[in-house]
C-alpha cells in the first residue's frame, strides 16, 4: 500500500494525537502510526503536471486506487476514475466518501465521529434518563475502511473472473447506518426506535458492568437464561436471592431490574473484578472485568497469542502497536514494518516501482514535486 501525501496539506491523522512522548510532530501520532504499519509514503505536488504524471504512473502500476475526498474532488484534480481507467483499463477504483458520489449531500465533507449521530446509533445509546451519547471514538472511520475493503476483495474476484476493472462509489453515512439495522426495523415494525437501556440488554438479566472493589474498578455479566439465574445465585452463595419469586423468571428480572442490580451490586462491589470474574466463570456464567487499555496491552493472553506488533519507528522508537487479529495456517501474517515517516519512500517508488532514474529523481526533488 502506498499513501500518497503532501507536504503542504498534512493528512489530518497525521495531527491527531496521542503524541509519542508529548511532543508533536507529522510522524509521531499515535493514530497515524498505527492505522498505516506496512504501507508506504511519497510525497506529490499534484498541482503541478509533472505530479500528476508520476501519479497515473503509479496508477498503471497498481491493482487498486482508493481516495476519500468529498466527491468530485478526484476529477476537479485531474485524477477521477475516467483518466485513470484510460491509464489502467482494468482499475479498481473506490471513493469512501461521506455521502456518496450522488445524492444532493455529496459534495459534503464528512468526518467519522459525526456518522456515529447521523445512522441513529448515537440515539440509541446511552441511559434511559441520558441524551443521545456518542460511542467513545471516531466509529464510522474504521467502519468505512473493513467495508470498503470487503468491496474492493469483491471487485476483485469481479476482475478475476471477467477482466474488467470498476469504480466503487461508497457512502461512509451508508456504512454507518447498516450497523444499525435492528433499530431500523424496529422503526419499521412497531412505529418507533428501540429505547436507550445504557448496558442492559431487552432479553437477559442481569446484564451490565457492575462495580467492584477498588476505584473505577468494573465487571461485565451476562445472565442468559433462567437456568444460568440458577447458576449465578449459588456462585453468589445466597439462597435468599434464588428464592425470591420477584426473580424467579426472566420477565420478573426484568420487570424488577433496577432491585435486582442493586442486589448485585451489593456482592460485586466486596470483591475484586477479577475474583468476581473467576467466579461466575467457574460457575459457567459470562463474566470479565473492564479492562484499562494498559490492562489489554499487558494482557498475558493477548501476549501469548503476539498479537501486538512492536517494531522500531525511525522517530519515535519502538511502539506498542495493535496487530492483526486474525492467523493463517499457511500464510506468514505479520506487521512487517511500522508506519512510514512523512514521504520516506518516495525516491524508492520511483526508481523501484516506476522505474525513475537517479536523474530523472534528482530532477525531480529540485522542482520540488516531491512535496
Amino acid at each position: 500500500v502506498i499513501r500518497v501525501e503532501s507536504e503542504s496539506r498534512l493528512c489530518v491523522t497525521r495531527r491527531i494525537p496521542p503524541y509519542a512522548d508529548q511532543e508533536e510532530g507529522p510522524n509521531r501520532s499515535g493514530y497515524y502510526n498505527q492505522y498505516n504499519q506496512g504501507k508506504s509514503s511519497i510525497c506529490l505536488d499534484l498541482k503541478k503536471p509533472e505530479g500528476l504524471e508520476i501519479a497515473k504512473r503509479l496508477v498503471a502500476a497498481s491493482d487498486v486506487v482508493a481516495e476519500n475526498f468529498a466527491a468530485g474532488v478526484m476529477d476537479k484534480m485531474g485524477l477521477g476514475y475516467d483518466v485513470l481507467k484510460g491509464v489502467k483499463p482494468d482499475v479498481i477504483m473506490i471513493a469512501l466518501s461521506g455521502y456518496g458520489a450522488t445524492g444532493p449531500e455529496s459534495p459534503y465533507v464528512s468526518y467519522g465521529p459525526a456518522q456515529v449521530p447521523m445512522s441513529g446509533l448515537a440515539s440509541m445509546t446511552g441511559f434511559p434518563d441520558s441524551p443521545p451519547m456518542s460511542v467513545g471514538f471516531s466509529y464510522g472511520d474504521p467502519n468505512g475502511g473493513l467495508h470498503g475493503a470487503f468491496a474492493v476483495l469483491a471487485a476483485l474476484m469481479h476482475r478475476t473472473r471477467t477482466g474488467e476493472g470498476q469504480y466503487i462509489d461508497l457512502s461512509q453515512w451508508e456504512t454507518s447506518v447498516a450497523l444499525v439495522g435492528e433499530g431500523i426495523m424496529a422503526q419499521q415494525m412497531k412505529g418507533e426506535p428501540p429505547a436507550r437501556i445504557g448496558n442492559r440488554d431487552p432479553h437477559m438479566a442481569p446484564h451490565g458492568l457492575f462495580r467492584c472493589e477498588g476505584e473505577d474498578r468494573w465487571v461485565s455479566i451476562a445472565v442468559a437464561s433462567d437456568a444460568e439465574w440458577t447458576k449465578f445465585c449459588a456462585a453468589m452463595k445466597d439462597d435468599e436471592l434464588a428464592a425470591d419469586v420477584r426473580f424467579s423468571d426472566l420477565r420478573g428480572r426484568k420487570t424488577h431490574e433496577d432491585a435486582l442490580e442493586a442486589k448485585v451490586t451489593e456482592w460485586t462491589t466486596t470483591m475484586s473484578s477479577e475474583e468476581v470474574t473467576h467466579r461466575l466463570q467457574d460457575a459457567g456464567i459470562a463474566a470479565f472485568p473492564a479492562l484499562t487499555n494498559r490492562e489489554i496491552a499487558e494482557d498475558p493472553h493477548m501476549l501469548g497469542r503476539k498479537y501486538f506488533s512492536e517494531l522500531e519507528h525511525p522517530e519515535v522508537g519502538t511502539r506498542q502497536h495493535a496487530g492483526i487479529p486474525w492467523k493463517f495456517s499457511e500464510t506468514p501474517c505479520e506487521v512487517r514494518r511500522p508506519a512510514p515517516c512523512l514521504g520516506q519512500d518516495s525516491e524508492d517508488v520511483l526508481r523501484d516501482v516506476l522505474g525513475y532514474s537517479p536523474g530523472e529523481i534528482a530532477a525531480l526533488k529540485g522542482a520540488s514535486i516531491l512535496s
